[in-house]
């Protein structure tokens, strides 16, 4: 089993403290820059960064959904982290400044895929899907917060 990862990122005009904010409230603006790729959003606990525990459906393909149950972390600053109760999923979000009234946001999801030629098909493709799907919602994300 080998770890599968999907990393994408964009540079957003706006003040970093703003964008994490944002990124953080799960309650208000997370639900908002999700794609249709995500469904059935909840808040289960919390909503705004570390403690907060958020249900949602992943969609990835006609015929992969992923039912999530995720745990958010604050590790460090400008950084959440999303671990998935369901599997061995985690997606790290990270802000950074990127000059002046700017900033740099990484998302990267890792999680142990699947062994034999399935395994290979899902290092191979599930990245650049991911990577399209995360891509999305940075760019709503980037339409929220630079209004």
């Amino acid at each position: 089993m080998a770890q599968v990862e999907a990393t994408t990122e964009r540079i957003i005009a706006a003040q970093p403290d703003d964008v994490f904010d944002a990124l953080a409230d799960y309650n208000g603006t997370r639900e908002k820059i999700l794609s249709d790729h995500f469904s059935e959003y909840e808040v289960r606990e919390g909503g705004d960064g570390e403690g907060t525990l958020v249900h949602w459906k992943l969609q990835a393909t006609s015929k992969r959904i992923r039912d999530c149950l995720l745990e958010v972390g604050e590790p460090n600053d400008g950084e959440l982290v999303e671990k998935d109760r369901n599997s061995s999923m985690v997606t790290t979000w990270t802000v950074t400044p990127a000059g002046e009234g700017k900033s740099r946001v990484v998302v990267s999801t890792v999680w142990n895929g699947a062994g034999g030629i399935g395994g290979f098909f899902e290092k191979t493709f599930a990245p650049k899907g991911l990577g399209r799907i995360y891509d999305a919602v940075l760019g709503k994300l980037a339409a929220e917060v630079e209004k």
